[in-house]
């Protein structure tokens, strides 16, 4: 085609509108169409529909209901929801954004005094606004003013009511007077009866062995409420932690969220039983590669009982000290004696039972044995002081150590006087010396003597003489070679003679050269002679004789015949 033959373009009609304008007036006439056909009709408001939470503030849940705009809940309505929930609400209106209002009730708002009458007669929950607070209560706007008494409005205190002012609210008619326009409603039956309905599904939906989150609603001296949702459980202290708590408020704090397992289910009883340690591997799993027999630990006393003591060496683990293993030495009346709650103490092992989780320590075991010392230390001969601690009828307990006693028979007491009770001699308390006589580690038995320390006539005799020395004694017995003489009082000696005396053929006349010989002498001690005496030896002689060996260890004496 020509230019000359192109058809010659024709200004736009005064009437008709830019492009902009057709664009704008277009999308109006389809954004009107949407609304049309998206619109909640008013005859099914109040009708529930199934919504998906998509999105939680601390004041609105936001729900997709299968519109272009979001619905909208208070989030203090029902039960804490969580995104992606699946829940039931009723369209009750727009809101000033364009959302759509929602409650979790089936409601309708009444338009007319009947429909107030047959909300009345069904007692069905209506929706309202509280307008504001009045003398006892509220006023709600459900189409007309009605009064809501401060009991039934389900607020805990002043303060709760008066943030209920300007808020939505579901509610019910209990009282209709349409020829006196007096209206009263009570919030606190609906919200009672929501709660009802929410447990009652939430302990359907729970089973023992679930793993759940909650809230710390509050503490206790015994374990914490948890707000599950509508409904408690109790987290008892001892299911908190493996380690032990003396106060739940020493590791929770209220509003906490935690997660727990689901122990038990009362039903019957409307109980649920929660635990947290259970979420957390148990400590004695590791205890047999971990502890041995024999090895030493170190822990703090967590409580004592009457028959001892227990000790936490690890978070959840704890051993027991049986009061029979805490000191060497004494008897322990109680565990108090020795050691105090929160007291740091080290330990033996001396026995796992992993089946029955338990560990038995010693304490006195830790201190070493104080026996094992003694046996070296304690050798009979040596000396020992120490405090007199108890008496029996045969003889008193002296302690020489931490845990190491000896027994004083009552024949060791005293070499001047027979004594009728240990008593009579030594007090409690007392601290005396005393010589070992003998030692058994294995027995754990000490024999001590005090009266072997006090000086006697045998110990100045010996501390007088040497060997060599010739001395006047008394033949006690005449016959054997080893013959017993009597040196003086308590002072007995072993005499060697080569054989038994001769005895005389016939009577002879007496040697009175002999015996004045002998009475010059004097009774300890006397000159030497050049050669023995070979008179006939008799019991009852007064002999001289030469000492051949002291031994003062053993306080023995021997003699020859001078």
């Amino acid at each position: 085609m020509s230019n000359s033959e192109a058809p010659e373009l024709q200004p736009p009609a005064e009437n008709s509108a830019p492009p902009e304008a057709a664009g704008t007036e277009s999308f109006d006439a389809l954004f009107a169409e949407y609304e049309k056909t998206h619109a909640r009709e008013p005859e099914s408001a109040g009708h529930q529909i199934e919504g998906v939470v998509v999105a939680i503030t601390p004041e609105q849940v936001f729900v997709d209901i299968g519109y272009k705009i979001e619905g909208v809940l208070p989030a203090t309505e029902g039960d804490p929801l969580n995104p992606g929930d699946r829940v039931l609400v009723s369209i009750k209106g727009r809101d000033e954004e364009g959302y759509y209002s929602l409650s979790r009730f089936k409601v309708a708002q009444p338009k007319d005094w009947t429909s107030l009458e047959q909300a009345f007669r069904d007692q069905t929950p209506i929706p309202g606004r509280v307008a504001g607070a009045v003398k006892g209560g509220l006023s709600v706007d459900i189409g007309v003013r009605a009064f809501m008494p401060a009991s039934r409005s389900g607020a805990r205190d002043a303060a709760e009511m008066e943030k209920l002012v300007d808020q939505e609210i579901v509610c019910r008619i209990i009282k209709l007077d349409t020829a006196d326009e007096d209206v009263v409603v009570d919030r606190r039956a609906v919200l009672e009866e929501e709660a009802r309905s929410t447990r009652e599904r939430r302990y359907a939906d729970l089973k023992e062995g679930d793993i759940v989150t909650g809230t710390v609603r509050s503490l206790a001296d015994y374990g914490a409420f948890i707000d599950l949702g509508g409904v408690d459980g109790l987290l008892h202290v001892g299911e908190i932690s493996w380690t032990r708590i003396a106060n739940p408020a020493d590791v929770l704090e209220i509003g906490q969220q935690i997660e727990a397992k689901v122990l038990r289910i009362d039903l019957e009883k409307q109980r649920i039983s929660l635990g947290m340690k259970q979420l957390q591997p148990h400590p004695w799993d590791a205890v047999p590669g971990k502890y041995s027999v024999g090895q030493r630990v170190t822990g703090v006393v967590t409580r004592t009982t009457d028959f001892g003591a227990f000790v936490e060496i690890e978070p959840g683990i704890e051993g027991l000290i049986h009061i029979s293993e805490m000191a060497w030495g004494k008897k322990v009346r109680k565990p108090t004696d020795i050691v105090k709650p929160g007291e740091t103490v080290e330990a033996v092992i001396l026995g796992i039972a992993v089946p029955e989780r338990r560990i038995s320590l010693g304490l006195k075991q830790a201190f070493g044995d104080p026996w094992a010392e003694a046996a070296r230390n304690l050798l009979p001969g040596s000396h020992v002081e120490g405090p007199i601690v108890s008496f029996t009828k045969f003889g008193a307990f002296l302690q020489v150590a931490e845990g190491v006693e000896g027994m004083i028979h009552i024949s060791e007491i005293s070499a001047e006087r027979r004594l009728n009770h240990p008593s009579d001699a030594l007090h409690l308390g007392e601290r005396v010396k005393a010589q070992v006589l003998s030692i058994d580690s294995e027995k754990r038995q000490l024999r001590l003597s005090v009266k072997r320390l006090v000086p006697t006539g045998l110990d100045e005799f010996l501390a007088e003489h040497q060997p060599g020395d010739v001395v006047t004694g008394r033949l006690l017995d005449d016959s054997g070679i080893q013959l017993r003489v009597e040196l003086g009082e308590g002072i007995i000696a072993t005499a060697h003679v080569a054989a038994p005396a001769a005895q005389p053929a016939a009577p002879a006349k007496a040697d009175l050269s002999s015996l004045t010989s002998m009475l010059q002498a004097r009774w300890k001690g006397g000159p030497a002679t050049s050669a023995p005496n070979t008179e006939a030896l008799k019991a009852g002689q007064i002999r001289s004789f030469r000492i051949a060996k002291l031994d003062a260890a053993t306080k023995r004496i021997e003699l020859d015949l001078a």
